[in-house]
């Protein structure tokens, strides 16, 4: 028993894969956050573009 409760409190304390999380959950973060401004700002980059076809046309 006194080996698995210092196996766990090994594990508890130790901090390595703790940073990758960290890293990988702030990635994750980005890209969402990158998907949600590109599908809000694509809607008026096309009516903008497409207002801009129209007048260099007449």
């Amino acid at each position: 028993m006194l080996k698995l409760k210092n196996l766990f409190k090994k594990f508890s304390t130790a901090e390595a894969g703790a940073v990758t999380v960290d890293f990988i959950v702030l990635t994750a973060a980005v890209v969402g956050l990158s998907a949600v401004v590109g599908t809000t700002v694509s809607g008026a980059i096309s009516n903008k573009a497409t207002a801009i076809q129209t007048s260099i046309g007449n």
